[in-house]
């Protein structure tokens, strides 16, 4: 351990202990308090939903009832959440009982994503929130006029993780691709693995929604077009334009930004290296679209400019602030705009499978083990624990792991 880190969280120890004497039988845990919204479709400005894909040409009589299902969700009548778990014994990747069901490779592909996905803090991990993003990226480089594009596993196919847009995201990459090269044999597409890790990162950070999630998209060796990934600076006018492009409206968008709750900036302003978008990173709550309002929320918590702008547009201003004290409302508005960004440019969805059962279940609580320490550093303090917190790893186990450290320097006298 190196002595800075010794040094820090020797003087935490001892704040905690400090803390403990002053205030005996007091909990250092915080309850979270959520308040339901109501989805409102078509409401408040809302622009009506389009279809996308094959959806656009085939009549309901032609559908599957997987692309039935994907087709209410897209028009705003059907929930993009599922709370169905798989429970059977699942067969042994490889075996002709796998093989016979097109989730059971999803099965165990999940297990291993949710090791490297789960923190010991119980908040999600940077590789989770890395996820996330890649399945945004990889989704959103397509619009109503590209020829090609969108969900198709090209940011990982060809060279564009070499592009700005993506800068940060090599670490999950690199993930993903050796998951690819282990799964791939079973019918793992690239443009699947990247869409289900999306999921499957949501509904593994603390209290996200369990998203409905399809297989069967066809990668595309073919780079995306460039321009089409919105920008931390962009102005409101410019995302309101480039989401509308890819079908999603404001109040979509408004939806589809908030995944930034769970997020650490490093690149945005790297003085600020590791500072999170709202208070609780690592945890899909609403915290992010009321901080972004505050004029002084938390000393470390980075306002990304498009976020602010955002917020104020008066075309997305509303939306914004019904999310602030609407956890469900949000869960419920997230899952459904990313069913429809995951779709982006596929063309057979009347052929994709559903495979939500083999996703953990929700975590609809939680409490962070360690929030007296991650207040402290929220604060400005010890802001070499950020890396920690970025691995999502408990601070209070780090804290624990010095004990037997200072008992030597101290003697047993603690």
């Amino acid at each position: 351990m190196k002595a800075s880190i010794f040094a820090v969280l020797t003087s935490l120890f001892l704040f905690h202990i400090q803390y403990a004497l002053s205030w005996p039988g007091m909990t250092t845990t915080l309850k979270d308090v959520m308040s339901m919204g109501k989805r409102q479709t078509n409401n408040d400005g809302d622009e009506p939903k389009e279809l996308i894909g094959d959806l656009l040409t085939l009549s309901d009589s032609q559908l599957t009832p997987v692309a039935a299902d994907i087709k209410s969700i897209l028009l705003g009548t059907g929930s993009a959440e599922s709370s169905t778990i798989d429970t059977t014994i699942t067969p042994p990747l490889g075996s002709k009982a796998c093989a016979a069901d097109t989730c059971c490779a999803y099965k165990w592909l999940s297990l291993a994503m949710i090791k490297k996905f789960a923190g010991s803090s119980g908040r999600c991990t940077r590789f989770a929130r890395a996820a996330v993003r890649l399945g945004f990226h990889d989704a959103g480089a397509w619009s109503k006029t590209s020829a090609f594009g969108g969900a198709d596993g090209s940011i990982l196919l060809t060279n564009e993780l070499d592009r700005v847009d993506n800068k940060g995201l090599q670490d999950i990459a690199a993930v993903t691709k050796a998951w690819y090269k282990q799964y791939q044999p079973y019918g793992i597409s690239m443009a699947d693995m990247i869409q289900f890790g999306a999921t499957v990162a949501t509904v593994v950070c603390p209290l996200g929604p369990r998203i409905k999630s399809y297989v069967g998209r066809i990668d595309n060796p073919k780079a995306n077009p460039e321009g089409l990934l919105p920008g931390v600076n962009d102005s409101a006018d410019k995302l309101i334009d480039m989401f509308r492009q890819k079908t999603i409206d404001p109040h979509g968008l408004v939806a589809l930004v908030g995944a930034h709750t769970t997020s650490q900036q490093h690149f945005v302003n790297i003085s600020r290296d590791g500072d999170p978008q709202d208070s609780t990173p690592g945890v899909w709550d609403v915290k992010f679209y009321g901080e972004t309002l505050q004029p002084n929320p938390p000393v470390r918590v980075f306002k990304f400019a498009s976020d602010v702008a955002l917020s104020k547009d008066p075309r997305a201003s509303s939306e914004w602030n019904e999310f602030v004290n609407g956890q469900s409302h949000w869960n419920e508005d997230y899952a459904q705009e990313y069913v429809r960004l995951s779709l982006l440019g596929v063309k057979n969805i009347n052929s994709l499978k559903e495979c939500t059962k083999v996703l953990p279940p929700a975590k609809k609580s939680y409490t962070a083990p360690d929030q007296l320490y991650l207040t402290l550093w929220l604060s400005g303090k010890y802001p070499q624990l950020g890396k920690y917190i970025d691995d999502a790893q408990s601070l209070l186990e780090l804290v624990g792991s010095i004990l037997p450290i200072l008992k030597n320097v101290l003697g047993g006298r603690i």
